[in-house]
């Protein structure tokens, strides 16, 4: 078994929760607030902001020209592409895009993702670093898969744009990208890089679960 599917097998509890969180049920259901929506967009355009940022510094640990080509070409997407899903959800919640792009404090969750991808990237090796980021592509593509198959949206539905995005074969294309480099580098660590290499995995599958929470609560800061 490659190590992605260990990985994968693992998590299998959380991507279930995942699939079953109130946030991604009320994207199938198009039952989600206005603020909700704006809620998750102000936050995962400043996540998406550090994604870029994590992708520059795989770039700085890379030797192979095809490694660096695609970590070039995954900040090029989020930049020119993954605005459309944003833009869907602005669109039904009645905020500008303009104004969910303005600065906001990072919620606990927020930050507390960005700084565990941050910190598996700047102590980490290049695979540590991938399985810090890895789960966020593939959970966006396992349910836009099982949305699109379960909802069958048409044009009435108000997420159709965001779940045809995240089932688009595109997206399951960056995760296989994603898989084979992962599986290259854990076949050449030792075993207590591999450990960490799952740390950080199994780490921001959790966060994954923890942002849809945080976006479906309005979660802030206490004080």
């Amino acid at each position: 078994m490659k190590f992605t599917d260990e990985l994968r097998q693992k998590a299998d509890p959380i991507y279930e929760a995942i699939f079953g969180h109130p946030f991604v049920r009320g994207i199938a259901g198009g039952s989600l607030s206005g603020e909700q929506l704006a809620h998750y967009v102000r936050q995962d355009f400043q996540y998406l902001t550090v994604f870029c940022q994590v992708y520059g510094l795989a770039i700085s640990k890379s030797t192979r020209r095809e490694d660096i080509e695609f970590f070039n070409e995954q900040i090029r997407f989020i930049l020119d592409s993954e605005n459309h899903p944003h833009r869907n959800f602005a669109a039904v919640s009645g905020h500008s895009m303009k104004e969910l792009e303005q600065a906001a404090t990072l919620t606990p969750t927020a930050r507390n993702y960005t700084r565990h991808m941050l910190y598996a990237a700047h102590s980490g090796t290049l695979g540590e670093l991938l399985c810090a980021l890895y789960p966020c592509p593939l959970t966006y593509w396992e349910i836009g898969l099982r949305l699109k198959e379960e909802v069958r949206p048409d044009d009435s539905h108000p997420f159709r744009e965001w779940i045809e995005f995240y089932a688009d074969p595109v997206v399951g294309d960056i995760c296989r990208e994603f898989a084979s480099r992962i599986d290259r580098l854990a076949a050449d660590a030792g075993a207590a890089e591999r450990a960490r290499m799952e740390d950080h995995y199994l780490t921001s599958c959790r966060m994954e679960y923890m942002f849809w929470s945080m976006a479906y609560d309005l979660e802030g800061w206490p004080v």
